[in-house]
């Protein structure tokens, strides 16, 4: 499998996701602005979509949609936990919180990062992800990760959006279980890897 990413955005998510599933995978970076991959290639003729992440599976398909990708890439590695097995209720829950994450978080984050974006646009984007923090700073009291004490391919996800308050200037100091979230997941192995492989801070 070939993932294309960008170095910190979405497809970071999935390049954590394919660090902690023990798969075998190559990654290529993507130039958003130019839409060429590193090797040259026209990206929007791999993803007409024009944006990452992208995962090129052995047999030349393509797949597209961060949690579509998350969710495939933790059923394709059972052993690694990183999702329930289908038709579990775990599996749902875990699919419940790539849902909520992809429309309630990282969705509003998008605007912040247009200069275009009028500042009453801001502050009502702002609002709403306060909200949303509130919410998931809420449904981690008690446990590790999202789902309990197994990280799953959900706090991939989680880990990856809430990284951009810091380019951002988002303080979470008013949610320490999201600090101390944060602090617990860049500890892993696979996410020191994948942060490393991308050329990001850790």
């Amino acid at each position: 499998m070939k993932l294309y990413y960008s170095p910190g955005a979405c497809s970071l998510a999935s390049h954590i996701a394919l660090q902690e599933s023990g798969l075998p995978y190559v990654t290529e970076k993507v130039d958003l602005r130019d839409k060429k991959t590193a090797a040259g290639a026209d990206f929007n003729a791999i993803n007409p979509k024009g944006y990452v992440p992208a995962l090129k599976l052995d047999s030349g398909e393509v797949l597209t949609e961060g949690a579509v990708l998350l969710a495939y890439i933790g059923e394709l590695a059972p052993s690694a936990h990183l999702i329930m097995p289908a038709g579990t209720m775990g599996n749902v829950r875990v699919r419940e919180w790539l849902a909520f994450i992809s429309s309630e978080l990282h969705k509003n984050f998008g605007p912040l990062f247009r200069s275009t974006t009028p500042e009453a646009t801001r502050d009502a984007q702002l609002e709403v992800l306060r909200r949303r923090f509130g919410y998931v700073s809420d449904a981690l009291s008690g446990h590790s990760y999202l789902t309990g004490e197994q990280f799953t391919v959900a706090d991939a996800y989680l880990f990856t959006v809430l990284r951009w308050t810091v380019p951002l200037k988002i303080d979470l100091a008013a949610w320490p279980q999201l600090q101390a979230y944060m602090a617990r997941v860049t500890a892993r192995p696979a996410v020191q890897a994948a942060l490393s492989a991308e050329g990001l801070p850790h």
